[in-house]
Order: C-alpha cells, then sequence, then structure tokens
C-alpha cells in the first residue's frame, strides 16, 4: 500500500501555506501522496471550542514573526496579506470542485500564491475570477459550480469529517491514525510516513 498524508488546511490560514510550499519536497523526501482535505477553519474552530491565534494580541505579534521566519527558512514569497481576515468559503468550495476535476494541485497554487504571495482578497468574486483566469482555469464555470447545494453542502461535510477526524485548526496531517497540527511539525510528519 503506498504512503500518504491527509492535509487538512484553509487558504485563510498562513500556517497551511507554509507547509503546503513544503509538500513538493515532503512527497519527493518520503515518496508518500497527499490527500488534499479543505475544508472551513472557522467551522473548525467553532465545533472544536479553538480560536484564532490573532484573538490574542500577544500571541498574534509572536506568530506573525514566527510565520515570516519559517517564510525567511523556506526561501518563499510571504507577506500577511493586507485584507486579513478574507472569507475563503467560495474558495474552498472551488477546490472541492478543482479536486473533483483533478486539478486541486494547480487550484491550490493559484489560491495560496495570490492569498500570501501577492496579497490578493479571495472573498472578492471578481478577484477570485481573475487568479482563476490567470491560472487557466474557467473561472465563470467554477463559479457556477461554488453556487450549487450539492457543493455548498460538501464543504459543510468536509468540515465535520475533519473534526469527526480530530482536527482542531490548520494545517493538519494524519499520517495513518497520528495527527500532526502545525506547519512547524513537519518533521514529526515526515518521520512519520519514513516509517511507514
Amino acid at each position: 500500500m503506498s504512503k500518504h498524508v491527509d492535509f487538512y488546511y484553509d487558504f485563510i490560514s498562513p500556517a497551511s501555506y507554509l507547509a503546503w510550499t513544503q509538500l513538493e519536497k515532503l512527497k519527493a523526501d518520503t515518496g508518500a501522496t497527499i490527500n488534499y482535505k479543505p475544508m472551513l477553519l472557522g467551522g473548525v474552530f467553532k465545533a472544536s471550542g479553538n480560536t484564532s491565534p490573532i484573538t490574542n494580541q500577544a500571541k498574534w505579534e509572536w506568530i506573525s514573526k514566527d510565520f515570516q521566519r519559517y517564510a525567511d527558512k523556506y526561501q518563499v514569497p510571504y507577506q500577511l496579506n493586507p485584507h486579513f481576515i478574507f472569507s475563503t468559503v467560495t474558495a474552498l468550495r472551488g477546490a472541492l470542485w478543482a479536486q473533483a476535476a483533478g486539478r486541486i494541485e494547480d487550484y491550490n497554487t493559484a489560491m495560496y500564491t495570490a492569498a500570501w504571495a501577492d496579497g490578493k482578497d479571495l472573498s472578492d468574486k471578481e478577484v477570485l475570477s481573475e487568479i482563476l483566469e490567470a491560472a487557466d482555469f474557467n473561472p465563470a464555470e467554477i463559479l457556477e459550480a461554488t453556487s450549487q447545494p450539492e457543493i455548498k453542502e460538501a464543504l459543510i461535510q468536509a468540515t465535520n469529517e475533519a473534526v469527526k477526524n480530530g482536527v482542531f485548526g490548520a494545517p493538519t496531517f494524519i499520517v495513518g491514525n497520528e495527527l500532526h497540527f502545525g506547519q512547524d511539525r513537519l518533521e514529526w510528519v515526515e518521520a512519520a510516513l519514513q516509517e511507514k
């Protein structure tokens, strides 16, 4: 059986972006495949009783600097999005569409780059259209799909599944039955995969 890791994420999370930038290296180093698990982080917080770091000023000031330290360490582009906190509901529904269409990696690249390298507002549908078009997607097709009841329900179910599996924040990685929370735990994710 091939090795794999479930990657639970939301485009609103800078930590998820930083983790995402390291997934290709993780795959190369371990031979694992990534199961992408988009979820609505706000829904996870509500269901699990967790809160965003931004709700605690001291924690937010510390973690904001930590994000930049990791971006420098990974040598990846990063800026705190000037529109933060922005809504990712439509973008996440689009991720489910892209997953069904077999283009989730292209889609994640477009959304994460737009949000955390380019500082774009993912809650603005006109901006989303521009991002999608630049990434060779059909914006009208995707935005139409994101308004359908089936895909709305699919995001609710994906979020509920995350909570059921013990997820309380993003990013979360699950290898086998072992959960790892935070982009700064990638070394443990890699170790768990190496054992498989």
